[in-house]
């Protein structure tokens, strides 16, 4: 076994028992509470890598993890244990209130523990010595397309992979220079998190990766290299050569070939995108407070959003509250004027969620004021309208689109095996067939999954586990070890949906309302990269509870532009 491995379950295993005694006492079971905080102890530091001299993060990380497990082991484990019911209604979770703190206490506990543990371990007999390969005479080139969560997270574990060894060498190109936090993209929109709060810049947590800000325009697989188009920074064409490519450029917006749509919608995939939807819906609100015109007001108070998936869904609850919450500052705009609607072309919402949760979800939903038209798909757009199948036409001034993606067309051009919808096709081992050095995986690539036979989603989730398992061969491919293929077992889903409210499905246990939007929040506040971050974000949502949401404009962007043709060269 892994000496390192084994160092760290030993040192995870130490703390979780010594923190145990907070669990003893909260659970009022000194077996049960030291037991269970020596595993959650080791499940910790395997999860979790150690960084040298981080106590503030480690500690708000494992302080964080405290309460999801209050949620899961207090309100639902203990209490169906003892044959009663899970305790997540409002007077259950204020009864178990004080083993809340008993969590979060232990949690903080551990994290600072292991931290001093393991600092004090290599302290004392220096790091676990990782077995160094033959140095080539020139280093491997490898090189990673797209700064998303799959790119960034291959190149995050590649580093750890390799270590210090000087055999390699890596090297990211991004459209950007911060890695965007995606899932929280709808409370930007909304107004209930600062823009620059989401984003982590790449060069805090890539060391050892040489980032590259640009624009891909070719991708050369005879010549191995690969094209950035020039730009006002650099005015020449830059080439990259390489030995592996790793594609993980994500996807791009489905308009499915409509012009109209494409020209007349807001887009919302990026941090820009989610900013300009703000600025542009409290511009509609300053319009339509002086408008006397009665249709022209109903016009502007008018927000359609296309498609009922996680993005639709989570963006209408949020704009929704943001909306309703505005009016209290125009009284010249009636209440039943404003309109949140819903274009969806299923009998159902957020079908990646079961019937009974995707149910929920609507109700609770058309009781906070949201119109659904399901079974209805966008025909066409134009200046103040969207038009209907089955026929109908709605006015407004603001028309969001998040129904469905494409791979990126750099990806769909090449000269290789893809699906219907351009994705690139790889085997389980996330390598192209028949090209050596070439990885996909994310949103971009085809994977199967040998969990369920079918294969993977465009998911985040899905999409960090194969950054993972890619990181892994590519080392093992130059050690000349064997390959191990990609599978992974869903944890769950999650969706907020606005008003403290949220479903989730974890392991077939579904959760609702304020419960699971406690647990939406904890699990990706966790998972939301570096500790200023998160501190950050947990200040937005604390000021939040206090304070009515911003309505100032900060940058008006004007209305969103239709995306620019990617024009290609010729790809060999």
């Amino acid at each position: 076994m892994n000496n390192g491995l084994v160092r760290r379950g030993l040192v995870g295993l130490s703390a979780g028992l010594l923190c145990g005694v907070v669990l003893a006492d909260t659970l009022d079971n000194v077996a049960l509470g030291i037991s269970l905080g020596g595993l959650l102890g080791v499940l910790y530091v395997i999860a979790f890598k150690h960084t040298l001299g981080a106590y503030g993060e480690n500690i708000t990380i494992a302080a964080t993890l405290g309460v999801p497990l209050w949620g899961l082991v207090s309100l639902i484990i203990i209490p169906l244990s003892l044959g009663q019911g899970p305790q997540w209604t409002a007077e259950g979770m204020r009864t178990l209130l004080p083993a809340l703190v008993g969590w979060v206490l232990y949690g903080a506990g551990l994290g600072l523990l292991t931290q001093v543990l393991q600092d004090l371990i290599i302290w004392l007999w220096g790091p676990v010595a990782a077995a160094e390969p033959v140095v080539p005479a020139k280093p491997v080139q490898i090189l990673i397309l797209g700064g998303g969560f799959a790119g960034v997270t291959t190149a995050e574990h590649l580093e750890q992979e390799f270590g210090p060894a000087k055999t390699v060498e890596f090297t990211l190109v991004s459209n950007t220079n911060s890695l965007l936090f995606t899932p929280m993209l709808a409370e930007v929109a909304s107004s209930s998190l600062e823009p620059t709060h989401i984003s982590s810049p790449l060069r805090t947590s890539l060391r050892r990766t040489n980032v590259v800000r640009g624009k891909v325009n070719q991708i050369d697989l005879e010549q191995r290299r690969v094209r950035l188009s020039p730009d006002e920074r650099t005015p020449q064409e830059r080439v990259l050569e390489y030995d592996h490519l790793i594609l993980a450029l994500g996807a791009v917006s489905n308009y499915r070939g409509s012009a109209n749509i494409a020209a007349h919608s807001l887009d919302f995939k990026t941090l820009a995108d989610a900013m300009r939807i703000r600025n542009h819906v409290i511009d509609m609100f300053e319009r339509a407070d002086r408008e006397p015109d009665l249709s022209r007001r109903r016009e502007l108070m008018t927000f359609v959003i296309a498609g009922g998936g996680f993005s639709g869904a989570e963006l209408a609850g949020g704009l929704n509250d943001f909306v309703r919450g505005m009016l209290v500052y125009y009284p010249n705009i009636p209440r039943e004027e404003v309109q949140v609607i819903v274009v969806h072309s299923s009998d159902r919402i957020l079908p990646e969620l079961s019937h009974t949760l995707g149910d929920y979800a609507l109700t609770r939903m058309k009781a906070r004021g949201v119109t659904f038209k399901l079974n209805t798909r966008i025909a066409d757009a134009g200046p103040g309208k969207v038009s209907l199948t089955p026929p109908e036409e709605i006015a407004t001034e603001t028309f969001i689109w998040t129904a469905g993606t494409i791979p990126n067309p750099l990806v769909q051009n090449l000269p290789l095996e893809h699906d219907k919808r351009g994705a690139v096709v790889v085997d389980p081992m996330l390598a192209v067939p028949g090209f050596k050095g070439l990885w996909a995986l994310g949103d971009c690539a085809l994977v199967p999954d040998l969990v369920t036979g079918s294969n993977c989603p465009p998911t985040a989730q899905y999409a960090l586990r194969q950054a993972y398992r890619l990181a892994a061969n590519l080392h093992a491919e130059l050690q000349n070890k064997p390959l191990k293929p990609f599978k992974f077992n869903l944890i769950g889903v999650l969706a907020v949906i606005g008003h403290q409210t949220a479903c989730a499905e974890v392991k077939g246990l579904r959760f609702s309302g304020l419960f699971a939007w406690l647990m939406w929040r904890g699990i990706y506040l966790s998972k939301l990269p570096g500790l200023e971050r998160k501190v950050r974000v947990l200040g937005d949502w604390v000021i939040e509870l206090f304070f009515p949401r911003d309505i100032v404009q900060t940058f008006d962007f004007g209305l969103s532009e239709p995306p620019m043709p990617v024009e290609m060269e010729e790809v060999r």
